[in-house]
């Protein structure tokens, strides 16, 4: 995996909408954490920073944030009304792409306790960002596969794609 910089990630128009919407690096590694119980809070930090550069560099995390800037923009709801659902299904959607199932948990965790820039977000941008960042802080606490079961996993990988099982259909 190729290092990535800070500089590199926050050009763009796409950081810029963030930004302009108070959707900062910064200011999702500080909503991020005020839920964090342990230690090592400045590693855990850096760590952070890295896995969410990492994301937003992702084509599918980055269009399922844009979906949620665009309906911000242009679909205007009053609060956050019981019966909008669409937001949530796109906050789950980028926590499981993100951490997996187990993100889910977080998402809903996040989604509660509206920490940090959460609790001032609009609807679609508070579930999509909350998504986001509990992706991001599962993927962070997934413990690594040992090297010779990554190897293993990486070969039966190879196989299922060389025998064409692994062929995507819709």
């Amino acid at each position: 995996m190729a290092e990535i910089q800070a500089g590199e990630v926050m050009k763009g128009e796409f950081i810029q909408k963030l930004e302009s919407r108070g959707i900062t690096l910064d200011a999702m590694i500080d909503t991020a954490l005020e839920l964090y119980i342990g230690d090592e809070e400045e590693k855990v930090r850096a760590r952070l920073e890295r896995v969410m550069l990492h994301y937003l560099n992702d084509i599918n995390v980055r269009a399922l944030l844009m979906a949620a800037l665009l309906l911000e923009e242009g679909f205007k709801v009053e609060g956050d009304p019981v019966n909008l659902v669409a937001d949530e299904l796109i906050g789950i959607d980028i926590a499981e792409y993100i951490g997996g199932k187990m993100a889910l948990f977080n998402f809903f965790r996040y989604d509660t306790r509206k920490p940090g820039i959460l609790k001032d977000l609009p609807p679609f941008l508070d579930d999509a960002v909350g998504g986001f960042i509990a992706g991001c802080m599962t993927r962070l606490f997934e413990p690594p596969l040992p090297p010779e079961e990554e190897e293993k996993e990486n070969h039966e990988d190879r196989d299922v794609i060389a025998d064409g099982e692994g062929e995507h259909t819709d």
